[in-house]
């Protein structure tokens, strides 16, 4: 077996010239084989921390120095197979220099791996039938052999059948054991389908459905994530949860023929103008023929550098190397062989890929499918997504801002910035000299006395007991409170665990209105604002006690509500294109502002910057208003408003499209606002400078429908960088969690039904969960560490629309929902603990 060296050109640079891989080019390596031979590659586990690489031909089993030209005589080869059999199957021992490998003539064997000496090898099985795949457990003390539409465990001291698995359709394909359970075994057949087994008691523990009309090639369980991967030879991903309680469910399933396009596209975009990347592709002779991407192999990839939390892994495919991140399902690197014109290796026929131990470096082994050549390419992950990761332009973004030398915040704004001009105006102004002169002159008014003067009591006879004490007190000598307060005070608990329980339900509306918002009182948590269908607001208590307050006015569905931080107003938005401020104490609105101040209806409307704003999207427009609300009453000009509100400024989407949603934090002091447009975009806008700071393109699959930022509570406290997260919700594209600082998805929810209808979602004080509706009548909690729920909560009859946290009290989840009984439509408030 001859072999030589190919020589890459130079990769994608990476900002001032970098290159792909450790050293100027990948490194790549290719074995020819001669014409009567047929190589076959498998390479699966393998601890390339040893320069050793084994290889399959007919009759001979080779193990290669990767960090050696390959000659001849520097191969350690193997043959003890009849001479008519061909090596199909290898497994590498990671504990032990020790492989076992089987061929066609139903002979399993296992091999010892010496160093510059001959491998000897023991047969531990014959009769097997033909096999497909070889694992060796994570002990070395069991081999499992798919051998036809069966799984034999073999035992390497005793050389006996430990169990035999049985149970599949088609021939088993793939296997692989559990990193926390040894003796739990997972395998794949080409029945389209995985079982779950004990291999111990040789039982089968759990059975999937059809996932798909293609067979399943490979399996990878990632234990940092407790996921199970599975492809596919249509190129699909099926990820599991393998989770203590989940029962395996399905968390996604991905195509990855739409995740390259769409990566293609994102990376088409963030080319700068004028700038090409050097090209290594070969002259193109006619049309490019579309290769599919079956899953050859799946193997874990190093990328600590790239997500503190999230794992990634390789998939080898037969047209290129993709680096797959299974926290945001999201292609992080991709890497085409037909990229490189030195690589004769266009479309592979086996694939296998393994990192270095202690290393960044990535060795992935080729076999070409139409000819006789095989390849060993060496990646450096860390340069390949550096070179193909868009640029940041721009300063870093932060929800928190500097510190300035001033000692009030809302001072340090820049004089230019629009809050700066709605702020100036709020500030007391000096009394001038005219005004100081007629405070000081004393006028001369007539005194006028009332007809009935309370008498002051010097001709009432005198009292005989000057002070008689209280006894009969009911409370034990604790103070009397005129505001009745069961509330509380205590810090929110971080270390919570998430909502299960049903605690009170509460029927608000008893027509066919919908509930579409909810929200919790900022300030204490003990209120409820919600907006419905029918026109009306209502608020309640927390605790669902009590007839709620009814705020009536708006002629059409109050699709967004929002309470001051003081809690003293309700800010809600209709579709009439109108937007009211209310007030507790009367059903009246303190505010109206109507459709010549908004020429669109009001998708989105908050308070802002701790109250002194209030922020608004209309159409394609982000407007700061100065508002002032004035309470006084006046019967005889009831029905002129005192309040009034200004525009300070407009800010226009990148696009000019209509926004669905808006956020920004009115908790604290902050500079930036978030806002969603129909084009699927999300932008992200510096009040202090009064421009766009940021735009992230094709943000999901369909236009986003709410934005919901992690604000903490007064309750909680949390580390700064917590707050720079926030999460976007899209109809049939599941939720996803951002940070502001990377501007990139860290994390992507996909296990609830959301298909048709928006569900909302929202964050938990402590920044822990993420909660959302559902259309199977069901609230998920998820945790922001895991892709996969944490509870499921059930007692709805039909779509859970909107959920809320309580900023207080832990444990306790609002949600709300439209359900039906006996054809009668109610509307349920419900408490969670």
């Amino acid at each position: 077996m001859a072999g030589h060296w190919l020589g890459l050109e130079p990769g994608w640079p990476q900002g001032g010239g970098g290159r792909i891989g450790t050293h100027d080019s990948p490194r790549v390596c290719a074995w020819v084989v001669p014409q009567d031979t047929l190589s076959f590659l498998t390479w699966s586990h393998f601890p390339v921390a040893r320069p050793w690489v084994p290889c399959i031909s007919r009759r001979t089993f080779h193990v290669f120095n990767s960090l050696e030209e390959p000659k001849s005589d520097q191969s350690s080869y193997f043959s003890a197979h009849s001479p008519r059999a061909e090596g199909f199957a290898v497994s590498i021992s990671q504990r032990s220099l020790r492989a076992s490998l089987s061929g066609l003539d139903r002979q399993t064997q296992m091999t010892k791996l010496p160093a510059g000496r001959l491998p000897r090898g023991t047969v531990l099985g014959a009769l097997l039938g033909r096999v497909l795949c070889l694992r060796l457990s994570p002990d070395d003390r069991v081999v499992a052999v798919c051998a036809g539409n069966r799984v034999l465990m073999l035992d390497l001291e005793s050389r006996s059948t430990l169990a035999e698995l049985d149970g599949h359709h088609g021939p088993v394909t793939a296997a692989e054991f559990c990193a926390q359970q040894t003796h739990i075994l997972i395998s794949a057949s080409e029945d389209r389908s995985f079982k779950v087994w004990d291999h111990r008691v040789g039982s089968l523990i759990h059975s999937s459905s059809v996932l798909t009309a293609s067979p399943l090639l490979s399996l990878l369980v990632d234990p940092r994530s407790q996921q199970l991967v599975a492809g596919c030879t249509d190129g699909q991903l099926w990820i599991f949860s393998l989770v203590e309680g989940h029962h395996y469910r399905c968390v996604t399933h991905v195509d990855l023929r739409k995740k390259r396009e769409s990566f293609s596209t994102r990376r088409a975009e963030s080319k700068p103008e004028g700038g090409q990347p050097p090209s290594t592709k070969a002259p193109e002779t006619g049309e490019e023929t579309e290769v599919a991407l079956p899953v050859l192999s799946l193997a874990a990839c190093d990328c600590g550098f790239l997500s503190e939390t999230g794992s990634c892994l390789w998939i080898g495919s037969s047209a290129g190397l993709l680096i797959f991140n299974l926290a945001s399902f999201e292609l992080e690197g991709v890497l085409h062989y037909k990229d490189f014109w030195s690589l004769s290796i266009q479309v592979a026929g086996s694939c296998a890929v393994a990192s270095r131990t202690g290393g960044r470096e990535a060795l992935c082994l080729l076999t070409s499918m139409f000819g006789n050549e095989t390849a060993l390419v060496e990646v450096d992950p860390a340069a390949l997504l550096r070179s193909q990761q868009r640029p940041r332009r721009g300063p870093d973004l932060s929800v928190l801002p500097r510190p300035g030398p001033c000692f009030y915040f809302s001072s340090c704004v820049s004089p230019t910035s629009p809050l700066y001009l709605g702020l100036k105006e709020k500030r007391t102004k000096p009394a001038t000299q005219k005004q100081v002169a007629a405070r000081s002159v004393v006028k001369d008014h007539p005194l006028v006395f009332h007809n009935k003067i309370q008498s002051s009591g010097y001709t009432a006879a005198p009292c005989a007991t000057m002070f008689s004490p209280k006894t009969n007190f009911k409370n034990d000598g604790k103070r009397a409170s005129k505001c009745k307060n069961n509330y509380r005070r205590k810090e929110y608990p971080l270390e919570s665990p998430p909502p299960s329980k049903l605690g009170k339900r509460l029927a608000v509306a008893r027509d066919q209105a919908a509930l579409l918002c909810i929200q919790c009182s900022a300030g204490d948590g003990q209120r409820l604002a919600c907006g419905l269908a029918n026109h009306l607001s209502l608020v309640c208590n927390a605790d669902l006690t009590g007839t709620p307050a009814v705020l009536s006015g708006h002629d059409g569905a109050v699709g967004s509500v929002c309470w001051s931080h003081d809690g003293r107003w309700v800010l809600s938005a209709s579709q009439d294109g109108t937007l009211r401020v209310w007030s507790m104490r009367g059903p009246e609105p303190l505010l109206r502002l109507g459709k010549d101040m908004f020429p669109k209806p009001v998708q989105s409307a908050q308070f802002y910057y701790i109250d002194a704003f209030i922020l608004s999207s209309s159409g394609p427009e982000v407007q700061l208003l100065k508002h002032h609300i004035d309470t006084s009453k006046d019967d005889l000009r009831r029905y002129r408003q005192k309040s009034w509100c200004t525009p300070v400024c407009r800010l226009l989407t990148a696009d000019v499209v209509d926004i669905t949603s808006l956020s920004a934090v009115n908790d604290f002091h902050s500079y930036l606002v978030l806002a969603a447009g129909r084009n699927r975009t999300l932008e992200i806008f510096d009040l202090n400078v009064g421009c766009s700071a940021a735009v992230i393109t094709g943000a999901h699959s369909r236009p986003v429908y709410q934005i919901c930022q992690n604000k903490g509570s007064s309750f909680a406290t949390q580390q700064s960088q917590a707050y720079n997260l926030f999460a976007t919700a899209a109809t049939g594209d599941g939720i996803k969690l951002w940070d502001l600082r990377t501007l990139r998805c860290e994390r992507r929810f996909e296990g609830h039904p959301n298909r048709g209808y928006p569900c909302g979602i929202a964050f938990s004080p402590c920044g822990r969960f993420v909660a959302c509706g559902a259309e199977d009548r069901h609230a998920y909690v998820y945790e922001t560490s895991s892709s996969t729920f944490s509870r499921r909560l059930a007692g709805h009859t039909s779509t859970v629309t909107a959920v809320a946290f309580s900023p207080a009290a832990a444990q306790k989840c609002r949600k709300i929902r439209r359900s039906s009984w006996t054809g009668r439509w109610k509307r349920k408030a419900s408490t969670v603990k």
